[in-house]
C-alpha cells in the first residue's frame, strides 16, 4: 500500500509531464482516482489496525486469565501437596506406632513362650530327675533281691540234698516194711493188689447199679422236659404264616354287564373258558363276582388269572380266551419251576430230580384244610432240621424228609390212593434213600415205621398242622371277624350303612353325601384300609368300597 501513495513532488512532476505530453486532463483524473484509493486504503488500514489492537487486547486478557488460573491451580496443588505430606506424615506415624505395638506384643508373646518352654523344660527335668531316682532305687532293690535269691538258692540246694537223703532212707524202710508184710500175710505184693482190686470192683459194681437206677429215674423226667422244650423251640422258630384257600376262587367284576360278556352269545365264551382250563365257572346271584371251582389247584389258578385278564382287557371271545390261556399256562409253569427251585435253595437241599422239584412247585397252589401245602412242607422241614440237630440225627436228611413228606399231594387228585403212598412211590422211582421213602410212606400210619426219622416226620407234620392258626378258622371266629370288620366301618363319621360281604373279603360302605364329599370318600377308603390292616388278622386281602355318587376303592393287603 505504501508504494502506491506518491509524495506531492512526484505528483507535481507527474502532472507537468502529463501537461507536456498533452495529457493534463487525463492525469488530473488519474490523480483524483489515486487519491480516493489512497483514502480508502487508509481507512481499511486503520480499521485493520484497530481490529489487530482488539485481538491483541483480547489475547492479553485471555493470557491474564490463563496465568491467573494456572496460579490458582498451582496454589491448589501446593495445598494438596501439603495435605498429602501431612497425611503421609500421620500415616507414617500411625504405622510406626502400630509396628511398635506389634513389636511389643510379639516380644511379650515370645517372652511368654520362652517362659512356658522354660517351665516345661523344668518340669521335664524334674520328672527325669524323679525317674532317675526311681531307677536308682529299683536298681538297689533288684541288687538286694538278687542277693536274697542267691541266699535262698543256697538254702534250697541244701534242703534238696537233705530231702534226697530222706527219700533214700524212706525207700529203704518201705522195702523193709513190704518184706515184713509179705512174710506176715503170706502173699506177694501183686497178689495182695489183685485181691484188693477184686473187692473194690464188687463194691463199685453194686454202687454203680444203684447210681444208674437213680440217674435214670431223675433223668427220665428231665429228658421228657428237654424233648418238650426242643419241640416247642422248633415250633416257635419255624411257625410261619398260613395262607387260606379252598377249591374255589372268587373273581370280582367291575359291573354286572361283565357277566353277560363272560357267558357270550349262546354260552360260547364260558364253554370255551371251561374247556380250555378244565374248571367250572359258576355265575350266580353274587353281585359283581364269578366263582371258579376245580379240585386241581394249578388249573384253578390258570383259570383265575385268565379270567382276571379277560375282565381287565374287556375283549372276550373264544379265540382271545384260548390265546390268554396258553400264555397263562406258560407263566404258571415257569412260576411252578421257580417256586420249586427257590424252596430247595432256601432249605439247602441238593441232588433232587427235576420232576420232584417241579412237583414241589405245584404244591404252591395246593391247599389242605385251608393250609398251603408248600408252606406247610417248608415249616415241617425246618422243624425237623432243628429237632434233628438237637437230638443228634442227620440234619440234612431230616430236612429233606420233611420237605418231601407231602409230595404226593401234588398229584393225589390224578392218582388214586393215599398221598403218603403216592409220594413214597414217586420218591422211590426218583432214587431217594430208603429211609426217606419209608418216612414219607409211614407218616400217616399207612406202613410200619422203620426208623426214628419216620417218627420225627409224623411228629412235625402233626405239630405244623395242629398249631394255632394253621388250619381253617371256626364259625365263631369267622362271625367275630365279620362283626369287627363292620364295626371298623361304622366307627367313621359320615357312614350311613356298612356291610361285610363276599365272606368277609369286601367291606362295602355307604356314606351320607351331605357329609362326605367325593374327595373325602377316597381318603375314607384309605383310612379304613389302614385301620383294618392295623387291627385285624385275616387271610388274603379285604376290598374296601366306599359308595357315594361315585365309588372309591382301596385294598387292605
Amino acid at each position: 500500500m505504501h508504494h502506491l501513495i506518491m509524495s506531492p513532488s512526484l505528483q507535481t512532476l507527474a502532472v507537468a509531464g502529463a501537461a507536456d505530453n498533452g495529457l493534463v486532463p487525463l492525469a488530473i483524473t488519474a490523480g483524483v482516482a489515486f487519491a480516493a484509493g489512497a483514502v480508502i486504503f487508509g481507512a481499511i488500514f486503520r480499521k485493520k489496525a484497530r481490529h489487530d489492537s482488539d485481538l491483541v487486547a483480547k489475547a492479553q486478557a485471555e493470557a491474564d486469565q490463563i496465568r491467573k488460573a494456572a496460579q490458582e491451580k498451582a496454589n491448589q496443588l501446593v495445598k494438596e501437596g501439603e495435605m498429602a505430606r501431612e497425611k503421609a506424615t500421620l500415616d507414617a506415624e500411625r504405622i510406626r506406632n502400630k509396628v511398635a505395638e506389634e513389636r511389643i506384643t510379639a516380644k511379650e508373646k515370645f517372652d511368654n513362650e520362652v517362659s512356658e518352654r522354660r517351665r516345661e523344660l523344668q518340669k521335664a527335668e524334674n520328672r527325669l530327675t524323679a525317674k532317675e531316682d526311681n531307677v536308682d532305687k529299683k536298681t538297689e532293690q533288684l541288687e538286694q533281691k538278687v542277693l536274697d535269691l542267691e541266699v535262698r538258692d543256697r538254702e534250697l540246694k541244701g534242703r534238696e540234698d537233705a530231702l534226697r537223703k530222706d527219700q533214700e532212707v524212706f525207700a529203704q524202710r518201705t522195702q523193709q516194711q513190704l518184706a515184713e508184710l509179705e512174710k506176715i500175710a503170706g502173699l506177694s505184693q501183686d497178689e495182695a493188689r489183685e485181691q484188693l482190686l477184686s473187692r473194690l470192683e464188687e463194691q463199685l459194681e453194686a454202687e454203680r447199679g444203684t447210681i444208674i437206677r437213680r440217674f435214670q429215674e431223675e433223668n427220665r423226667q428231665k429228658l421228657q422236659e428237654d424233648a418238650q422244650e426242643i419241640m416247642v423251640h422248633a415250633m416257635q422258630r419255624y411257625s410261619g404264616d398260613c395262607a387260606y384257600e379252598r377249591t374255589t376262587s372268587t373273581i370280582p367284576l367291575p359291573n354286572e354287564d361283565m357277566k353277560g360278556r363272560i357267558i357270550g352269545r349262546e354260552g360260547r365264551n364260558i364253554r370255551t373258558i371251561e374247556a380250555a382250563t378244565g374248571v367250572n365257572v359258576l355265575i350266580d346271584d353274587t353281585p359283581e363276582a364269578v366263582v371258579i371251582s376245580c379240585f386241581d389247584p394249578v388249573r384253578r389258578e390258570i383259570a383265575r388269572i385268565t379270567m382276571e385278564r379277560l375282565v381287565s382287557d374287556g375283549r372276550i371271545h373264544p379265540a382271545r380266551v384260548e390265546e390268554i390261556v396258553n400264555k397263562v399256562k406258560k407263566e404258571v409253569e415257569n412260576e411252578i419251576a421257580k417256586a420249586g427251585q427257590e424252596t430247595v435253595q432256601q432249605l439247602g437241599i441238593t441232588r433232587l430230580r427235576p420232576n420232584i422239584v417241579n412237583l414241589l412247585g405245584r404244591l404252591k397252589y395246593r391247599y389242605s384244610f385251608s393250609q398251603n401245602v408248600l408252606m406247610h412242607s417248608i415249616e415241617v422241614a425246618n422243624m425237623m432240621g432243628a429237632i434233628a440237630a438237637s437230638i443228634g440225627l442227620d440234619e440234612r436228611k431230616a430236612r429233606r424228609a420233611g420237605l418231601l413228606h407231602d409230595i404226593g399231594k401234588a398229584v393225589d387228585h390224578e392218582v388214586e390212593g393215599s398221598h403218603a403212598i403216592i409220594g413214597a412211590e414217586l420218591l422211590k422211582r426218583a432214587g431217594e434213600d430208603d429211609e426217606i421213602v419209608n418216612a414219607v410212606a409211614a407218616h400217616h400210619e399207612d406202613v410200619e415205621k422203620t426208623s426214628l426219622l419216620a417218627i420225627l416226620v409224623q411228629i412235625c407234620d402233626t405239630l405244623s398242622a395242629s398249631r394255632p392258626g394253621a388250619r381253617s378258622e371256626t364259625t365263631e371266629l369267622y362271625l367275630k371277624r365279620l362283626e369287627q370288620l363292620e364295626a371298623i366301618g361304622n366307627a367313621f363319621d359320615g357312614v350311613e350303612q356298612c356291610f361285610a360281604i363276599q365272606a368277609g373279603r369286601e367291606l362295602r360302605v355307604i356314606v351320607k353325601p351331605e357329609k362326605v364329599s367325593e374327595d373325602r370318600a377316597t381318603i375314607l377308603a384309605r383310612e379304613m384300609a389302614e385301620r383294618i390292616e392295623k387291627e385285624m388278622r385275616y387271610p388274603g386281602q379285604i376290598r374296601v368300597s366306599v359308595i357315594r355318587e361315585t365309588r372309591a376303592i382301596d385294598y387292605a393287603k
